[in-house]
């Protein structure tokens, strides 16, 4: 919808709108301009909902960054069933229907309105404890707007850029210009944060040493995607190479963080409630020799992190992580298919990664840690084709984010969560598995791509037992592909370094299977290259904003033509 629109509907939404006293009495029902927000607290509670908009623009799987990170890239076939075209539209650089990235488009902007909100109203308050307190406040408001902004550019390119609450028509800002912005409240965040270093109270908000490592983000993407040599700000200066690697490292030196034990330990399926059970896991210890046990969602590997609760419910979805779900088995004996259950069978593992990774490093424990081969008998699992509607079938899902049963007290399979949290034993109320954004690992291998070094580079490889290598781009783009496998990253860095077409014509030929009948991935819309040199990349602007701006915005190129849709197998 126009921007106005989304405005006035999240204005609404929250009843932080003005309204007309009655009688020239206060409100004391009702939170408005005139009475909210007054204190800290308040702040807070407006933090928090900004820090929300991260958990419902991800309850639409198809169209959120993470999906299309993993799906439009050579990781992730679109799978799910044969009626499922829009989970299968993104692996091919296609649509489907004329709003697809709707959701996406206004759950970003809701967000980038509740962040300027907290930064117009953030002076009327004067309670604050101190000067810092209010400084990181100030910053994670400008942290969440940064990354937002982030967040649209490398979905859509250049869109409106609203930094107001103001109601306004905007057309697209230039990629430039959105990127000083990010670049300036980034600068800013680290500029003017207090130093917190990690700690599990503070889980789940932007610190200094965050908004650090996400200036190095986005530094590799812009620059290298835009052929460019440094950042813009928004006073005409820019950031350079050398400035971001100082803070990378800051980040990497002093943030308190560092990598857990072993890598196994960073995912769910090691929980102590599945891990006995599990024939992958029993009796395993972890690489330096301690038993080895899940790292639970918050540890000091994770920088930053989507969190979730045990209070998801079917008014509020977005309270739970849907990704589990959407990435489940299809249509399975979960009993054989233990410790893995439920869902809707997305984003199959493109087969050519898992065989590239096992020639490439075939004593790397990450290809096992990272993969379910539903032949290799160390799973114990039995996957069964009787009666299943699972499309593009590799025989390889991600193990990552997938729905982990455990074994209750009577014998019966319970959602992992239900006995270690209380949530909900439900396969798609109760998964409470954080969505990692950030991982120091990501910053090791960073830094070593920026200062050309091999330290951060080897310390990654070192913790899962892989010999030292020196440094080359190849040996980065290598243990990037293996080590953040699934983690929203691998389309964008394809995108930065110039190898989309190259790897996605990869995959035509790879044998799979729909719904029970052997065929090949195929090429439609006239081909990977052809769909990626017309879209640059980029998403489709939902038409409905379009229609809503009355003519201000305009769709991207290779967009909204008929060659553009995925009409299915």
């Amino acid at each position: 919808m126009k921007l106005k629109y989304i405005y006035a509907a999240i204005f609404a939404a929250l009843t932080l709108n003005s309204c007309e006293n009655f009688l020239d009495t206060e409100n004391y029902t009702q939170k408005t301009t005139s009475n909210f927000p007054k204190t800290s607290e308040d702040i807070n509670m407006m933090l928090s909902g900004l820090y929300s908009t991260l958990n419902h623009q991800n309850r639409q799987h198809t169209v959120n960054i993470y999906y299309v990170a993993g799906a439009a890239s050579d990781e992730l076939f679109g799978g799910g069933g044969s009626a499922d075209k829009a989970f299968q539209m993104t692996d091919k650089l296609l649509n489907v229907g004329v709003d697809a990235f709707q959701s996406f488009w206004e759950d970003n902007y809701k967000g980038i309105y509740r962040a300027n909100m907290i930064l117009e109203y953030v002076g009327n308050v004067t309670d604050w404890v101190d000067e810092a307190t209010k400084n990181q406040a100030i910053g994670e408001a400008k942290f969440m707007r940064a990354l937002l902004y982030f967040q649209m550019a490398q979905m859509f390119g250049e869109v409106p850029m609203p930094l107001t609450s103001e109601a306004q028509n905007l057309p697209k800002s230039s990629a430039e210009e959105i990127y000083a912005q990010i670049t300036t409240d980034l600068k800013e965040c680290i500029e003017s944060m207090p130093d917190k270093k990690y700690s599990p109270d503070f889980s789940g908000h932007a610190t200094k040493y965050v908004a650090e490592a996400y200036m190095a983000r986005v530094f590799l993407f812009y620059t290298g995607y835009y052929k460019k040599d440094t950042l813009p700000l928004t006073d005409g200066g820019s950031v350079t190479k050398d400035e971001v690697i100082s803070w990378l490292e800051d980040c990497k030196d002093n943030g308190g963080y560092g990598l857990v034990n072993d890598y196994r330990e960073l995912w769910p399926y090691t929980n102590p409630y599945t891990i006995n059970d599990y024939s992958y896991t029993n009796g395993q210890n972890a690489i330096d020799g301690s038993k080895l046990a899940w790292e639970t969602d918050v540890n000091n590997e994770v920088l930053f992190a989507t969190k979730y609760s045990v209070y998801g419910s079917w008014d509020d979805v977005s309270l739970s992580n849907m990704f589990p779900l959407f990435y489940g088995f299809r249509n399975q004996d979960y009993a054989k298919t233990f410790p893995f259950g439920q869902g809707w069978g997305c984003g199959t593992v493109n087969s050519v990664l898992f065989n590239d990774w096992l020639a490439d490093e075939p004593n790397d424990p990450r290809r096992n840690a990272s993969i379910i081969d539903v032949s290799d008998p160390k799973e114990g699992i039995t996957y069964s084709w009787d009666g299943n509607d699972q499309m593009e079938y590799t025989g390889y899902f991600q193990k990552k984010y997938m729905n982990i049963n455990a074994k209750a007290s009577d014998g019966s399979l319970v959602v992992y969560s239900y006995l270690m949290y209380g949530a909900q034993n439900n396969m798609q109320l109760g998964q409470t598995q954080d969505l990692v954004m950030m991982r120091y690992a990501d910053v090791l291998l960073m830094h070593s791509e920026l200062t050309e070094t091999a330290d951060g580079l080897n310390r990654v490889r070192n913790r899962v037992g892989l010999p030292s290598v020196d440094y080359s781009l190849d040996n980065i783009k290598k243990e990037r592909r293996y080590e953040l496998a699934f983690e929203g990253i691998r389309w964008f860095d394809l995108m930065r370094w110039g190898d989309v077409e190259t790897q996605l014509e990869r995959q035509i030929g790879v044998k799979i299977i729909n719904a029970g009948k052997e065929t090949t991935m195929q090429s439609f819309g006239g081909g990977f290259t052809k769909r990626y040199q017309e879209t640059g990349g980029f998403w489709p602007i939902p038409k409905s904003q379009m229609d809503l701006s009355g003519g201000v915005l305009v769709q991207n190129k290779g967009w909204g033509t008929t060659d553009a849709e995925f009409l299915g197998w």
